[in-house]
C-alpha cells in the first residue's frame, strides 16, 4: 500500500535529486527532467560513453512470435539484461569492444530487420500463449545463423556459438492467464494486492479481485510503501489504483477501484 504523500524524483546515478522533485505516478523512471538528463549524460544505452574499457556481448532475444531484438550488454553483467527485460529465451551473438559491439548491433538490426527496443505493452500481450521452447528456438537459430553469415562484422569482435537460454522456468511463465488489465499509475493511499502468478523483467502479474492484473514495478519507485493488513483481513486481492483494461478482456475498467 502507498502511503499518503506524493511520489518524489529518486535522482542520478546514485545522488539523492536536490529538489526532491515531485515525479508522476504514470512515470517508469521515477526522475525528474534534470535528474533524467543527468542519469543519461553517462549511458550506454544513450550512446553517451565511447571509452568504456570492458568488453561487451552482442545478443539476440526472443519475446514471443516474430518479437525479436538485438542488442548489447557488458560481459561482465552476464544474463542480467536479459532478465530485466523479460526476454523470454536468448543467446550470444558476438564478445568484443563497446563500439565494435555497437557497430556490429547497427548492422544486424538492418541486414536482419529486428528493432533494438520492443514495448513492454507488446511483450505482455504475448506471455500467455507462448509457443513450446522447440519452436521459439527454432525462430532464434535461424537468426543466429544469419546473422554470424553476414559480412561487415567489426574485426575486433569475436562471432559467438549458438548457446540458447531459456527463461520461461525463471519467469514462472507455465500455464499464465491471459492479462485482463495494466495499472496505469499508482497513487498515494492507493494498495496493489493479489497472488503472484509470474515475474518477467519490470512486471508483476498477479491474480486479484479483478483477474489478472500486470504491475510494471518500476512504477513503484520514488513511493513510500506500507505492507498491507496480511492474511486473513480479506485484502490479498484489493486493488484500489488506476488499471488500463487491456482490448479483448473486459471487466477491467479504468478509474479508481
Amino acid at each position: 500500500m502507498l502511503r499518503e504523500g506524493t511520489r518524489t524524483c529518486v535522482g542520478a546515478r546514485g545522488h539523492g535529486c536536490p529538489a526532491r522533485a515531485e515525479v508522476s505516478g504514470r512515470s517508469t523512471g521515477a526522475r525528474c527532467d534534470e535528474c533524467a538528463r543527468l542519469d543519461r549524460a553517462h549511458s550506454v544505452a544513450a550512446d553517451t560513453v565511447a571509452d568504456d574499457p570492458q568488453p561487451y556481448h552482442v545478443y539476440l532475444a526472443w519475446f514471443g512470435p516474430g518479437m525479436v531484438k538485438v542488442g548489447i550488454t557488458a560481459v561482465g553483467r552476464g544474463s542480467a539484461r536479459l532478465l530485466e527485460q523479460g526476454a523470454v529465451c536468448f543467446s550470444w551473438l558476438g564478445r568484443g569492444p563497446l563500439m565494435a559491439a555497437r557497430r556490429a548491433e547497427e548492422v544486424l538490426r538492418a541486414a536482419l530487420r529486428v528493432p533494438d527496443r520492443i514495448p513492454y505493452a507488446d511483450k505482455r500481450a504475448v506471455r500467455a500463449a507462448l509457443p513450446g521452447p522447440g519452436e521459439r528456438g527454432a525462430e532464434l537459430v535461424g537468426l543466429h545463423t544469419r546473422a554470424v553469415a553476414l559480412d561487415g562484422w567489426p574485426e575486433s569482435l569475436e562471432r559467438m556459438p549458438c548457446r540458447l537460454v531459456d527463461h520461461s522456468e525463471v519467469f514462472g511463465l507455465a500455464a499464465l492467464p491471459s492479462v485482463d488489465g495494466v495499472v496505469s499509475e499508482l497513487v498515494a493511499g492507493g494498495a496493489v494486492g493479489g497472488e503472484v502468478l509470474a515475474v518477467a523483467g519490470p512486471d508483476l502479474h498477479l491474480a486479484t479481485a479483478r483477474g489478472a492484473v500486470v504491475l510494471d514495478t518500476r512504477l513503484m519507485t520514488g513511493w513510500e510503501l506500507t505492507a498491507l493488513g496480511g492474511a486473513g483481513r480479506g485484502d490479498e486481492g484489493v486493488l484500489t489504483v488506476p488499471v488500463r483494461e487491456v482490448k479483448g478482456s473486459p471487466g477491467v475498467q479504468e478509474g479508481l477501484f
